[in-house]
């Protein structure tokens, strides 16, 4: 995975980037009280294709550093996105499909960093979530 791997196409990237969009998208409407999480959505969402990209450009430990920061920051948006839509601020079909993009760029990213490992198991559904707490 050296200096080939900097000469082609990262899918996780291409699909960071859609993820990242589709939850900033989202969260520009957010109400006040509630907007210092949005932007922390903002936030993580673009640092996940941002290192995706770095770590893309770059070899060895640097590589893998980058990654593991594009897969913490999608974890990140994930509990920021599941706590918006529980609060009814954000849409609830959006967000849902935010996650699952999100959770297709974790999966990606896992394998770039443990290629010989299976990945952790995905998070629950927005809809699955919602019902295991009543």
């Amino acid at each position: 995975m050296s200096e080939a791997l900097a000469h082609t196409r990262l899918i996780a990237l291409d699909r960071a980037l859609e993820a990242a969009g589709s939850a900033i998208k989202l969260v520009t409407r957010v109400p006040p009280p509630l907007k210092p999480i949005a932007d922390q959505v903002i936030r993580s969402a673009s640092s996940v294709p941002a290192n995706l990209a770095e770590g893309h450009g770059r070899s060895g430990r640097d590589r893998q550093h980058h990654w593991r920061i594009a897969y913490a920051s999608a974890k990140e948006v994930d509990s920021h996105l599941r706590l918006l839509a529980a609060a009814g601020a954000v849409h609830h079909i959006g967000a849902e499909r935010a996650l699952v993009t999100f959770d297709q760029v974790r999966a990606m990213t896992w394998r770039l960093l443990n290629p010989l490992e299976r990945p952790p198991p995905s998070a629950p559904p927005l809809s699955a979530a919602a019902d295991s707490g009543r």
